[in-house]
């Protein structure tokens, strides 16, 4: 399986010539999801969730499916009639070869007056967990996480002990859209052999178009 970094939160997994993309939003790439055969979404923020972007790629390949949460599909299942499956916490799916398992339900807190929205996580194929906005720890291992390294709800200390508890081979950045070109140096360290410890992952940071072989 070959794991490419799209912009922000988004990514693309290829295996077997069949392309998975996560979480195509308003700060990814506008071709991000084109050529993609299967299409996960996490929760109904726009820098997760872009209707255009899902169009223009279930436009693209007649045959791409959506699987996405009750909140989103409710937005998008007419515009895309039969293409569209709902999915929550517990469930597995095969989505164009690959095996796909949900976990979590909830969005991270941003702050208490701000009522919180339904997030799922994905596991694909036993080994890359994308949690969305939620630090959730899934029931099971993982080979890769992928960490959401910069967000208005989380911190430093978090990702760190969030890192430590999933206990994954290796953590590679992503939900890191808003942040500056000054941040790898920061982040790389405390992340890096230099910082705290990650409890033996090892933190990848691929910059948009990026690919790594898992």
């Amino acid at each position: 399986m070959k794991l490419t970094k799209k912009g922000h939160a988004c990514v693309r997994l290829e295996k077997d010539g069949q392309r998975l993309v996560i979480d195509p939003g308003a700060f990814t790439e506008q071709d991000a999801a084109v050529g993609a055969d299967a299409i996960l979404v996490t929760h109904e923020h726009p820098d997760h969730f872009s209707e255009e972007q899902l169009r223009a790629a279930l436009d693209a390949n007649p045959a791409a499916q959506i699987w996405t949460l009750a909140s989103v599909a409710g937005q998008i299942s007419a515009a895309f009639p039969g293409r569209v499956h709902t999915v929550g916490e517990g469930d597995t799916f095969t989505a164009a070869g690959f095996e796909v398992e949900v976990h979590g339900q909830m969005h991270a807190v941003i702050h208490p007056d701000i009522p919180r929205i339904t997030n799922v996580g994905y596991v694909v194929d036993g080994a890359v967990f994308h949690p969305g906005d939620a630090l959730t720890v899934p029931d099971r291992p993982v080979e890769t996480l992928l960490l959401p390294l910069h967000a208005p709800w989380n911190k430093f200390s978090e990702i760190l002990d969030y890192v430590r508890e999933v206990a994954p081979r290796r953590a590679i950045d992503i939900h890191d859209g808003l942040l500056s070109d000054l941040a790898p140096m920061v982040y790389g360290r405390m992340l890096g052999p230099d910082g705290p410890g990650t409890g033996g992952a090892e933190h990848i940071r691929l910059t948009p178009g990026e690919s790594l072989p898992l």
